[in-house]
């Protein structure tokens, strides 16, 4: 073994022996991740964003949470384009939003499908595609009008979400409720949200109840005949923000043979997050301020945490805080009311290791970690959203 030649085969051998089992290492982790047959995600602000960047999101973009071809390596096969515009706008940017998901399928029929139903769904996943499915966020766009309700209904709008932040007349908003913006003995839903839950039973539409204010929420439980969806909240007793869910709130959601989807926006899952925020964006205020000036204070403060990404690590939450406020409502109320709607396109901060739909794998694996069987990650993931669909639209 005196020959350089020999040695250094000897040493070649080894190194590649050693190269490889890390290679099948990693491969038999990455085989052991959870898989799940149906992957629902209840809530994503895609929409808005494709009209307002145009951006073709078929395509991989490298901005954003959400295109197909990430949704595809995520495993996600069943997404809740949310339909979403601020106090203005109303009822025609809702339908701008829903053209611009019909023309995404159009362009790409053979990866993505619009399902209304429970069993569409189950037949799009299939056919290996991405059920596409239209939650309508914010009362305020049917512009108090019922036969708008219907319209929206008849282009697939599976859930309305009674409010958004602003109040409507008939319904008030859990950011108005709280800051006093709305009176106590305004609060709620008047005869005029009575109809509207009565239409939305009748329709086979889902009840959003994310938003609401706490009298709205009561309200809308003690009028629907059908399971409600909570589409993207987090839990009070980790984040006392004012649209997280109280431990009555959710009890009442078991009551009701509801689901909760975990929202995954750090300022709702970490209690200190603003203050650390605050703290990041004083250090850059100058920048804040011309950013501001061009684009708005939201989308200013989405450029500097893109901009400087590294230093705003610090501000996201470890994902095992997402686990804890979905163990909080398992151990409360039962696994069959849990779901995930994480709120991509519409937050700028998500748990560390969480950017877009491509790391839903991430989210399962962290379940697994903590001890859920497979039974119960495949219901958190999918089944128990089929599951209030079917019992609003048999």
């Amino acid at each position: 073994m005196n020959d350089p030649l020999l040695r250094m085969n000897k040493i070649r051998l080894i190194g590649t022996m050693f190269l490889l089992s890390l290679a099948l290492l990693a491969h038999a982790q990455l085989s052991n991740l959870p898989k799940v047959r149906l992957l629902v995600d209840t809530h994503g602000d895609i929409l808005f964003n494709q009209i307002k960047s145009g951006i073709d999101i078929g395509q991989r973009q490298s901005t954003g949470n959400f295109d197909l071809v990430r949704a595809k390596e995520g495993g996600l096969n069943a997404q809740v384009f949310s339909v979403w515009c601020d106090h203005l706008g109303g009822f025609s940017l809702a339908n701008r939003q829903i053209d611009s998901l019909e023309a995404l399928i159009g362009r790409y029929p053979d990866r993505i499908a619009l399902v209304k139903d429970a069993t569409s769904l189950e037949r799009t996943i299939s056919e290996g595609k991405l059920a596409a499915m239209i939650g309508v966020e914010g009362g305020h766009m049917i512009e108090n009008r019922l036969g708008y309700l219907d319209k929206l209904a008849d282009r697939g709008m599976l859930y309305l979400t009674l409010t958004w932040n602003n109040s409507t007349p008939w319904a008030s908003s859990a950011a108005e409720e709280t800051s006093g913006k709305i009176a106590f003995r305004d609060a709620g839903l008047n005869k005029f949200g009575a109809k509207v839950i009565k239409r939305l039973n009748k329709k086979g539409i889902m009840i959003d109840l994310s938003h609401v204010g706490e009298r709205t929420f009561y309200d809308a439980l003690r009028l629907t005949t059908k399971p409600v969806i909570v589409s993207h909240s987090s839990v009070h007793a980790f984040n006392q923000v004012p649209r997280n869910l109280k431990d009555e709130q959710l009890k009442a959601i078991q009551v009701n043979g509801g689901l909760v989807s975990l929202n995954f926006y750090s300022g709702f899952l970490d209690s200190t997050y603003h203050r650390k925020q605050q703290t990041f964006l004083t250090r850059h205020a100058a920048e804040l301020k011309e950013l501001s000036k061009q684009w708005g204070r939201s989308n200013a403060i989405d450029t500097l945490i893109f901009r400087y990404a590294d230093e705003a690590a610090y501000l996201r939450p470890p994902i095992s805080l997402l686990i804890d406020h979905i163990d909080h409502i398992v151990n409360l109320i039962g696994v069959e009311h849990v779901g995930l709607g994480a709120d991509f396109d519409g937050a700028e901060s998500f748990p560390l290791g969480i950017n877009s739909v491509a790391d839903y794998p991430k989210v399962l694996q962290a379940l697994a970690d903590r001890g859920y069987t497979q039974e119960a990650i495949e219901q958190i993931a999918g089944r128990n959203f089929l599951r209030v669909l079917r019992a609003n639209r048999p």
